[in-house]
């Protein structure tokens, strides 16, 4: 996690966002959005997905056939038959 984000008020979020957007691009830094003082939004640097990366709970799943096996007649679904 990051240091500790910088709080602006929503007012000054409308009117700098650009501003605000940029330094988020450039330093990664990291700002929470508030209204009437109470927390709104945090506005924080996007994170890419890295697609190639095996997905913890899915790479779990064992198939333990071959799907471009043909099936026997008698293997099908009646309903499919």
């Amino acid at each position: 996690m990051s240091a500790a984000m910088k709080t602006v008020s929503a007012r000054m979020a409308k009117t700098n966002i650009f501003s605000l957007l940029t330094t988020v691009e450039s330093t990664g830094e990291t700002f929470v959005i508030c209204r009437n003082g109470e927390p709104v939004a945090d506005l924080v640097p996007h994170k890419k997905v890295n697609r190639l990366k095996r997905h913890p709970v899915l790479s779990k799943i064992k198939i333990n056939c071959d799907p471009t096996e043909l099936l026997a007649e008698d293997k099908w679904p009646k309903a499919s038959r």
